[in-house]
């Protein structure tokens, strides 16, 4: 064989083996069920958040999360990691159809000539050209001025739906937006968790095909909710976690969940949730636990003072 042969070979090979361990960081996708949204679009019902965390431990964990299957990645500009999302989306090679992307902008954005170019500061940090779901992340100052450019944004195609996050804390503020704008809230991200299963917050968005978004979605870690014995048996009964049952009960509650993790193996626990299901009667029980006991308690008055915050 002559060496140019044995050389042209050889660089097949390596071509093969580096698209073969390309295909394999990419991760495959989950069969994470779908939730098909009022303006027809469909998002993934479970996605990872980044509350909390560093840069470095946001890409981290989105790169582990896109390697496990997640696909749906919950952030916001106060969170301070759009950047390091982006970078793990381009890292990933993931093809960015394949994502789901949500971010929130911050009440020193709203309107003032700041929304729409704010807006474009978060598309270059997550390095897109649009943003899958974009909330109002506060319930507080000239949000419905911030609205109305948002819905500018849908209309120029940067981004694809419109949110609303914590607006459970003013039945008022609430119906100042689904009922008269133009563009409909698709979602409502809101604390929900067995503890505090928002019975009446779900009566609200009823009317309107809103769905609801879960963030504390166990309990902020809360010891007891994650050791209820309640839980235990159905996690026992399964083999699987008491964390993995409550996500599990999200999903069939009709939520959209977004669990924070930085530890692979919570990450990978958290999405190995679509391989059983609960009973009803194991619903129920889930269902009983509801005590209205949430851990983020802020007032409206409280929120009204953040805001002048940056």
């Amino acid at each position: 064989m002559k060496t140019t042969e044995i050389y042209f070979r050889l660089i097949i090979v390596l071509l093969f083996i580096g698209s073969f361990n390309h295909i394999h960081a990419q991760g495959k996708k989950a069969d994470v069920p779908m939730l098909k949204l009022n303006n027809g679009i469909e998002m993934p019902q479970l996605g990872i958040g980044t509350f909390a965390i560093s840069y470095e431990q946001a890409k981290a964990a989105c790169l582990e999360a896109f390697g496990k299957g997640f696909r749906h990645v919950d952030c916001a500009t106060a969170y301070r990691v759009e950047g390091a999302v982006g970078e793990a989306m381009k890292e990933s090679g993931i093809p960015r159809e394949e994502f789901f992307i949500t971010s929130k902008l911050w009440v020193s954005d709203y309107a003032n000539g700041k929304t729409l170019a704010s807006i474009d500061t978060i598309l270059k940090r997550f390095q897109t050209d649009y943003i899958d779901l974009l909330y109002i992340h506060q319930p507080i100052g000239d949000y419905i001025e911030a609205w109305k450019d948002m819905e500018k944004a849908v209309a120029a195609g940067k981004v694809r739906a419109l949110g609303i996050s914590n607006f459970d804390a003013s039945n008022e503020r609430f119906h100042a937006i689904v009922d008269n704008m133009k563009i409909k809230p698709v979602a409502l991200q809101i604390e929900c968790h067995p503890y505090a299963q928002r019975n009446d917050i779900r009566e609200w968005v009823k009317p309107y095909d809103i769905k609801i978004e879960c963030w504390y979605p166990l309990g902020h870690g809360d010891k007891g909710l994650l050791s209820d014995p309640a839980i235990k048996t159905i996690a026992d009964a399964h083999g699987k976690s008491i964390a993995q049952i409550i996500l599990r009960w999200h999903i069939q509650e009709g939520f959209s969940v977004i669990p924070g993790a930085t530890n692979p193996v919570h990450i990978n626990e958290n999405i190995s949730i679509f391989d059983f299901a609960l009973t009803d009667a194991e619903m129920t029980t889930m269902r009983s636990l509801n005590k209205n006991k949430r851990f983020f308690n802020v007032t409206l008055e409280q929120l009204d003072s953040w805001a002048n915050r940056r």
